[in-house]
Parts: structure tokens; sequence; C-alpha cells
């Protein structure tokens, strides 16, 4: 059965302004102009976030199936077609226990891989990561996860400058899993090492890094520098000013920036009491805050809400696009995913004049 979706079609080429996008079991088939589709809808290609840890009042960080198939399926419904499930520092049990319970996950296609953000992290740049669970990079640890999970631990964050991160980004290269710099106090130098040793991902950009200065620049602008870097940017107005985004946006371009909300429990749910990693949050006004520090706690940001702070940013709708899409599938290696070209899985979202979701269209399938 071949189904046909029109509308202002934004492909990686430009707008189709009446355009149509052609889909047949699962697949794209074909994308082209098509003058009678005047509906005034966006047609954009499913939104990819590589780095959620919830939302709609579950979270991925406790290991739980169930509480990860509720998160999935509360951000599809805002658009998110593919995303990871992002775990926070904790003790290598939990870690081992959450790559046993979501590789099934990974397996059935509920979530494409996980990611560990932590615990190999700095300690003065932890956020609202637990310090009591950070720790030096482990090998053994590492080779037992991406054993036991065979395949489904797609990114680890880490810090270079902890002992052993250099030999773990080797490790994770290695063995085909993303190795992303964040959470991290290390010098301009230490931050090309770690690019050099084989990091492809800096984890939401300037948030839990030493800011730049013109005399010691740090990871910020190291990153923004390495052509094999995406940055990841969390575009809610709380983590970044609007100037800072579009400013990395035009330095760095959209193929080198991913939206990411970095999304808790929280994201859709109302003002309140919450829990990351073990640790108290406080949600006011949206805004996450750990309850005893006021460290921000994640976000309870969605990717379509994302989407309308770039463009209303003025960052262009195509690489707004580029952004929530086509560049965070390419930086976790999705194929085949992240854009509307032939040949692709056909994951699309219609949205309105506003660009709030209308409908989202995953492998082929309406869903709710």
């Amino acid at each position: 059965m071949t189904v046909r979706v029109s509308g202002r079609v934004v492909t990686p080429a430009g707008v189709l302004p009446e355009g149509c996008v052609e889909i047949r079991d699962s697949m794209i088939t074909a994308v082209a102009e098509y003058p009678t589709a005047r509906t005034g809808h966006w047609v954009l290609p499913g939104f990819v976030d590589m780095h959620t840890h919830g939302g709609g009042g579950h979270t991925f960080t406790t290991g739980d199936p169930a509480q990860a198939r509720g998160a999935a399926e509360f951000h599809l419904g805002h658009g998110t077609t593919s995303l990871l499930a992002s775990l926070v520092s904790a003790p290598f049990e939990l870690m081992r226990d959450a790559t046993a319970a979501f590789a099934p996950l990974v397996a059935d296609g509920v979530v494409d891989g996980l990611h560990f953000e932590g615990p190999y992290l700095s300690q003065r740049r932890c956020g609202a990561q637990n310090p009591a669970h950070l720790r030096d990079a482990s090998l053994d640890e590492l080779g037992e996860l991406i054993a036991l999970g065979g395949g489904a631990v797609r990114m680890v964050t880490l810090a270079p400058e902890r002992p052993g991160a250099l030999a773990a980004i080797e490790m994770l290269t290695a063995n085909g899993v993303v190795a992303a710099i964040g959470h991290s106090d290390a010098g301009y130098e230490q931050t090309l090492a770690a690019v050099e040793a084989g990091a492809t991902v800096a984890t939401h950009l300037f948030n839990a890094m030493p800011a730049v200065h013109h005399r010691e620049p740090g990871p910020v602008l190291a990153l923004l520098a390495s052509p094999g870097v995406i940055c990841e940017l969390i575009a809610d107005g709380v983590h970044l000013h609007d100037g800072t985004l579009t400013f990395a946006t035009a330095v760095a371009g959209p193929d080198r920036c991913a939206l990411i909300t970095d999304a808790m429990a929280a994201a859709g749910m109302s003002d309140g009491a919450y829990e990351l990693g073990g640790q108290a949050v406080t949600v006011t006004d949206g805004v996450a805050r750990l309850t005893d520090s006021g460290a921000i706690a994640g976000s309870t940001l969605t990717l379509d809400a994302a989407l309308r702070r770039a463009v209303a940013a003025g960052i262009d709708i195509v690489d707004a696009a580029l952004m929530v899409a086509t560049t965070p599938a390419r930086a976790i290696r999705l194929s085949g995913r992240g854009a509307l070209v032939p040949g692709y899985r056909a994951d699309l979202v219609v949205l309105d004049e506003e660009f709030n979701v209308v409908k989202v269209m995953r492998a082929g399938t309406w869903v709710s």
C-alpha cells in the first residue's frame, strides 16, 4: 500500500513548498513537488533525540523496562521517532542491570540504544550528576557492558581529564560505540587529545564545562573547532541563551549541531518534586533543579519545543530540521534515518503553521 503525505516538505536540500512524500510499507520511496499540496502544514523528518533521561513521568535512569517504554511513548507523541535511553552516573551494578533490561527494547525498536552519561565525569563539573557515583574510567566495566549489550550500548559520555579516559575513548571507538566529551574540566589541549583518540560528540556543549576565556579557551572552543565533532545543544532558553545557540550554530554549522532535550521524567508534567539518579529535583515554572544545590537537573524539554525555540531564535527551518533529525541521526550512526529522502525509513512529523505537532509517522505507520 502506498501512502502520500503532502505539505511544505523539508528536505536536506531545501523546502518543497508544495511537496509530497511517498511511502510504501515502512520506507520512503519518493519525495517530489506536488502542485496540489496546499495543506499549510509542514512535513519534517522524524526527530532524533540522542540524549534524554525520560519524560511524561517516566524515566530511563532506573533501568526499568516499563518506565523506558512509557518515556519513549511520551517523546514519540512529540515527534521523536528515534532516541537513546540516557542514564546518569550510577553504581556499576545498576549500569549492568539496565543494559540487560534495555537490550531487548533496543532489539524491539522501542529505543535505539543506551547512552551512559557517566560515571566517568569530573567532580568539579558534575552538575546534577550524583558525585557519590563518579569514578575513573574503567575498561573492565565498559568491556562487560558492551559485551552484555550485544550492540545496545551506543554512546558513553566521559571527561577526558580523568585517568584512563583516553584509553576508554579508544576502546569505545574500536567497538563501534560513540565516545562523547562532557561534564569536563579539561583544558583545550586535553580536549583535542580526546578528539584525536576518537571522541566525536560534545555532550550539551557549554553546560557542565568551564566558560570560554581568551587565554584559557577550554573544551568549548576545542570542540567547536573540531570538524569531526557534533555538538549537542539544549534549546530551552534555560541551559543556553538564544544568542549562544545561534552563535554555536553559525560557527559549527547545522551539520555539526544537534538539538537534544536532556529531558528528565518531569517533561510534559506539572511543577513539583521529582528524582534524578537518586537525587531530589524540584521543578518550578518548568525548570528542573536539584533541590539541595539549585543546579540545573536536565530539562522538561521536548524536541518539538526545541525546534520552535530554534526557529524563533532565527535559525532557518531547513537548518533546524537538520539539527533536530539529520545531524543527531548521523552522530549516533542511525543509518537510513533522520531525513526525508528515498530509501530512508518513513519517519516523519506533520506540523502546523506554528510548528506544533499534528501527526507523527514512525516506520510508515501513523501513531497516536
